[in-house]
């Protein structure tokens, strides 16, 4: 069949669709025509869906939905409108099934759809049920045995429905060519590339819509493929990456491996990465092979400074977990930055100043406050809310709540006891520590919000690379160059 591929996220700075990348490689094994559509660097977008359109005539048209909103409470960008737009746009051009998927999609699947219009979805594994989907529309064989389908029933009694779940190895798939997106200019403008080393969580944390999205096991690629892909990237003058998985380190003996595939592979020396990790498991030997692997800083979740509240958010550390992971990260050589959640069920003034005083102790390189936890369809804490009885008037929650019954728009929580003005109180907490990333801080060139960040935009344009925390890190204290 003939298929285009739209990458709909106009974010800036610009992040590869790395999830178009890895479908392709499974279409194009299956015999299909691909092209891509991609409106991140499109100056009309009406003008650029009629080119698309016109270049390919499509029967068949995949979406790529990567965030649903910028997940920041004080920005609270919603981009489904966008989308809805998109996919009119696109029909009026063709007739072809319109089917939507991603990540963003993937949490509230049915919500979307129904949003947005398109004819179809696919939530979580998208590589093989696309091919699976595309075999069924050429042949007019039911839909129903395609996984992970959702699809509009025509006719009495129809509706939305949604096929059963499959969790597929990821090592079934071919080998991840990173041909079909121009990755080359997604680095010189977004300053880094992702891969993925697996897919899933296990992990309970009551607010995270990762297991919803990817499944709740962990799917482990071979450790040689990785450094094969990473090898690819490279051949395309790509030397700064960032791992996409939901926490590397997870499990060790996996990172473990992955970092001696780079090493053996002769990468270490050739190039730099991010990644995202949990505090726990993070030990010397992790730290030592990480850095010969070429680790240029790490992302730790580490959400709170507090054993109760940790305790409450389902965390499987503690505090006394992560003060042992700094020391590690110093010892080796690693910068590192604690990303915190404030705000959650539990929180208070007390326990605000509790985390902040105990990472400053820790003394990382940088800290990133987001203030407010979005709730997710599908999460503890979705259900949480609920039990407490209607979400429109409960007082912890911010933002678009009527109206809103899968969460599908922005909806914040935010303790009660923490008073009206969360932000002003953190940073009158922070009291101007040039570590601490702050909402909306009046020094532009260290605003945490990541959606059409012109900061970041411009310091890659000069030169700098890596993961943006990184380089917003390297702003500040004026040193924003290609690092090494």
């Amino acid at each position: 069949m003939r298929i285009l591929l739209v990458n709909s996220n106009r974010m800036k700075p610009a992040i590869a669709p790395i999830g178009l990348d890895y479908l392709a490689d499974s279409l194009e094994a299956a015999g299909h025509e691909l092209r891509l559509l991609d409106l991140c660097f499109a100056a009309d977008v009406p003008a650029a869906v009629t080119a698309g359109m016109a270049a390919l005539d499509p029967q068949l048209i995949g979406v790529t939905l990567r965030n649903t909103d910028d997940c920041y409470f004080s920005g609270q960008a919603f981009f489904l409108p966008e989308i809805r737009v998109l996919i009119e746009a696109l029909r009026r051009h063709s007739d072809a099934p319109i089917v939507l998927g991603g990540v963003g999609f993937s949490v509230a699947p049915v919500a979307a759809l129904e949003y947005c219009g398109a004819d179809l979805g696919i939530a979580g594994d998208g590589e093989l049920a696309f091919v699976a989907l595309a075999q069924a529309i050429e042949r007019g064989t039911a839909l129903a045995q395609v996984p992970n389908l959702i699809y509009r029933v025509q006719g009495a009694g129809g509706g939305i429905r949604r096929n059963a779940p499959v969790r597929f190895e990821l090592d079934q798939l071919p080998e991840r060519r990173r041909s079909f997106v121009d990755n080359a200019r997604y680095f010189r403008e977004g300053g880094q590339a992702g891969f993925e080393t697996k897919r899933g969580c296990p992990m309970a944390c009551v607010y995270c819509a990762d297991p919803v999205s990817k499944g709740a096991a962990l799917r482990l690629r071979a450790p040689a493929r990785v450094a094969d892909e990473l090898r690819r990237l490279l051949g395309q003058g790509i030397d700064h990456f960032h791992t996409c998985d939901s926490e590397f380190n997870l499990p060790r003996d996996h990172i473990v491996e992955v970092c001696r595939a780079m090493i053996g592979a002769g990468l270490g020396e050739r190039l730099r990465w991010y990644a995202y990790c949990a505090p726990t498991p993070f030990d010397d030997e992790v730290a030592d092979l990480c850095r010969r692997a070429g680790c240029a800083g790490i992302d730790f979740g580490a959400d709170s400074g507090c054993d109760d509240i940790l305790q409450r958010l389902g965390r499987h550390f503690t505090t006394a977990d992560v003060a042992r992971t700094a020391a590690s990260c110093r010892r080796h050589g690693i910068p590192f930055m604690l990303d915190l959640l404030l705000g959650g069920p539990g929180e208070t003034p007390a326990t605000l100043r509790e985390t902040l005083d105990f990472v400053r102790r820790l003394e990382p390189d940088c800290v990133g406050l987001s203030l407010g936890v979005r709730i997710y369809e599908g999460t503890p804490l979705a259900a949480t809310v609920r039990a407490a009885g209607d979400p429109a008037t409960n007082p912890a929650l911010h933002a678009a709540r009527g109206e809103n019954p899968s969460f599908l728009r922005p909806v914040f929580y935010i303790a009660p006891d923490l008073g009206a003005d969360l932000i002003g109180h953190v940073r009158s907490l922070v009291a101007g520590d040039p570590r601490f990333f702050l909402p909306d801080d009046p020094q532009d060139n260290v605003n945490y919000n990541y959606n059409d960040n012109t900061s970041l935009v411009q310091a890659i344009v000069s030169g700098a690379r890596g993961a943006f925390w990184d380089i917003l890190r390297r702003r500040r204290s004026s040193a924003c160059s290609p690092s090494r």
